[in-house]
């Protein structure tokens, strides 16, 4: 009976020091677990960065470019072509443009400079074989105007559709006023001109124009005219 009672207590121990070690393998394989879970974690709350040639990347790898600025109003620039093709004539439906009213029109606009001259124009829209151009046409004469001189054919009309109405040019502010002042500033006159102003600038009427003859009792060219003291 003893040997039998040590037996079973033996095999009871073994049984708990079965139970402990598989307790310890149990905290072991979770304690190797949590940092993969924490690391699982992590990479979920990092911002993703976008993969080489993704729509939200660039194709070098660089941001993607800000959207181009929208080109000038293509109805804009039709109504200034109905406009100065009724410039300087008044039977014009609207629909036709000459090459006179299509250079003063470039000219306004200050298309026509030293790259693109009159002589450019006139050769590139002769090429359409036709006195009055459509605005279809005119587009194309445009087109073809731009390439040869190597110009933004969008510069070109955003130009020509924001020029103002036919006619409006808009004077160098100052240059006027410069000759106004420059013609009318009378200490610079000269000859029969200056006698007719006194020092101040002020204009000495019909003085100034005929010899008057003094009555005053001086001598004609006397210098101290109403210079005497009359208290003496």
């Amino acid at each position: 009976m003893q040997l039998r009672s040590h037996i079973t207590m033996a095999d009871t121990n073994q049984a708990n020091g079965s139970d402990v070690v598989d307790n310890v393998s149990v905290e072991v394989a979770e304690m190797a677990l949590e940092p993969k879970e924490s690391t699982k974690t992590a990479e979920a709350a990092a911002p993703k960065t976008p993969e080489p040639g993704s729509a939200s990347e660039g194709t070098n790898g660089t941001p993607p470019a800000a959207k181009p600025t929208p080109a000038a109003s293509s109805a804009a620039f039709k109504e200034q072509f109905k406009a100065f093709s009724k410039f300087g004539d008044t039977k014009s439906d609207g629909k036709h443009l000459t090459l006179s009213q299509s250079d003063k029109w470039m000219k306004q606009a200050k298309v026509i400079d030293k790259k693109i001259t009159t002589t450019d124009t006139g050769i590139h829209f002769k090429k359409l074989k036709s006195m009055k151009l459509t605005f279809e046409d005119y587009n194309k004469f445009l087109d073809d105007l731009a390439k040869t001189k190597k110009v933004e054919l969008e510069e070109i009309k955003s130009k020509m559709a924001n020029c103002g109405a036919p006619g409006v040019h808009n004077a160098t502010p100052g240059k006027a006023a410069e000759t106004v002042a420059r013609l009318t500033d009378t200490s610079k006159y000269t000859g029969s001109h200056k006698q007719r102003f006194d020092d101040s600038g002020k204009g000495k009427g019909i003085a100034g124009r005929k010899d008057m003859v003094d009555q005053s009792g001086y001598v004609s060219g006397y210098g101290h005219k109403n210079t005497y003291d009359k208290t003496h």
